[in-house]
């Protein structure tokens, strides 16, 4: 059977993967596992996204969650780095999202924040899913005044804008923003902290209906929020994904500035001014071969991980770090908050620009980014690791990154839920490498089929 938990919790369709049952039982075990040291009456605060199954999968957690006898408080929808402050600042016991971030509106999931505001470890999940298999053997499920209670605090989210001003205090007065808010969890909080801020603000996507959620919108698709900046005349474009901890910037022509781009801009001005710790920001494998070149004539250290703002963040934590993040826009400031903050991007990006008076696009040319080609090469699920111990495939990859001379590189890797392996290759020719993967992507599946 496949683990339950992915890299960012459990996810599925809902009613039919990710069942009430299920969520339920979630609920339970998370409760339990999460709460069972303690001595007092244990609380976890919940909060979920637009989606139109949100409400059923958040009120089927919280019966789970009451019935093992810990308390629920009810946040509604709430950005997911929402749910990790509150539950820092409340010193509740757990945090739990239910969102499937910038997937589609019929899937949805649940993510598990622990008291400190930090995603939990492998083996904690590994803890509740046992707990769940063995259908939930020795917890003990109490009567009576032993059940727990939910509250219902929708007012929560102002706590969040109050700590966004708070934590960035930037004086947004005179600039033009238009912001996309994916018809996602941000359409309220974004509004409203940019609007308290001073910013002349367009805001597009703010009418969510529980089906329209990162619907042609949003961080992942950018093409209407492009259009609008140029048309408007503003001088800069946001846009989050559905459970707003991702952001991506348009500048004032309309070109994307990606994740990459975007803590090149930050990180450099936080290192200008001695606030970045040890010159160090941390990514995946997958970032742009562009932001380690960038990285080397800046003089800053460029750590890598495996792909998963998890690992970005445990890489963060184990050494001291307090910037880090992926192209997709998953930004951690550690010194801010604990996990990925789409608006905590975004007012810190707003920052630089006020501080140093330069438009984005002028900003965003401290990188280069070189063209990628991404391809998937499908192989039988239990072969995807072991793409490597193929004698051609290996000298195939090889030849590859000697003809491009440090000018570009070749990275394959299994995916995590389906049986493929994405075959990147960067370089300067954005013909030749797309050329290159699809020869290395068909040369991969007709060795490992």
């Amino acid at each position: 059977m496949s683990r339950m938990f992915g890299t960012d919790g459990v996810r599925g369709v809902a009613g039919m993967e990710l069942t009430i049952e299920l969520a339920m039982k979630l609920g339970q075990a998370g409760a339990y596992v999460l709460t069972k040291e303690q001595e007092h009456q244990p609380t976890i605060i919940v909060g979920c996204d637009t989606r139109i199954s949100g409400g059923m999968l958040a009120n089927a957690m919280m019966a789970g969650i009451c019935s093992v006898g810990a308390n629920a408080i009810y946040a509604g929808v709430v950005p997911t780095p929402a749910i990790a402050y509150l539950t820092r600042k409340h010193k509740v016991d757990a945090g739990v999202v239910i969102s499937a971030s910038h997937n589609p509106m019929e899937f949805n999931g649940i993510k598990f924040f622990n008291g400190a505001g930090y995603k939990l470890s492998d083996q904690l999940e590994d803890e509740i899913e046992a707990l769940i298999v063995n259908n939930m053997k020795d917890v003990p499920i109490p009567t009576g005044s032993g059940i727990g209670r939910i509250e219902y605090r929708l007012d929560i989210k102002n706590e969040y804008i109050a700590f966004m001003k708070k934590q960035v205090p930037v004086d947004l007065s005179g600039m033009k923003i238009v912001v996309d808010c994916a018809e996602g969890a941000s359409y309220e909080t974004s509004v409203k902290t940019l609007r308290e801020m001073g910013a002349n603000l367009v805001a597009i996507h703010v009418h969510p209906d529980g089906t329209n959620i990162n619907s042609n919108c949003g961080s992942t698709h950018m093409e209407e929020l492009r259009a609008r900046v140029v048309y408007e005349k503003a001088d800069i474009g946001i846009a989050f994904d559905g459970d707003a901890d991702r952001m991506m910037a348009v500048d004032e022509l309309g070109n994307v500035v990606d994740g990459d781009q975007v803590m090149a801009v930050i990180g450099n001005h936080l290192k200008q001014q001695g606030k970045l710790n040890k010159d160090t920001i941390v990514v995946t494998v997958m970032s742009n071969l562009g932001f380690t070149l960038m990285g080397e004539r800046e003089g800053l250290n460029i750590e890598k991980t495996k792909v998963g703002d998890r690992y970005v963040l445990e890489h963060m934590v184990a050494n001291g770090y307090n910037l880090g993040g992926e192209q997709s826009g998953h930004i951690i400031f550690l010194d801010d908050n604990t996990t990925g903050d789409g608006l905590l991007s975004a007012l810190h990006l707003l920052k630089v620009m006020t501080e140093t008076k330069r438009k984005l696009s002028d900003l965003a040319e401290i990188m280069e980014v070189l063209p990628q080609a991404l391809i998937n090469a499908k192989v039988p699920n239990h072969k995807k690791e072991h793409y490597m111990e193929y004698a051609e495939i290996a000298e195939a990859v090889k030849t590859l990154e000697e003809k491009f001379h440090g000018e570009g590189r070749v990275l394959i890797r299994p995916s995590g839920t389906e049986p493929m392996v994405r075959v990147m290759i960067e370089g300067k020719d954005q013909k030749v490498i797309e050329e290159e993967a699809e020869k290395l992507a068909e040369l991969i599946t007709n060795i490992m089929l």
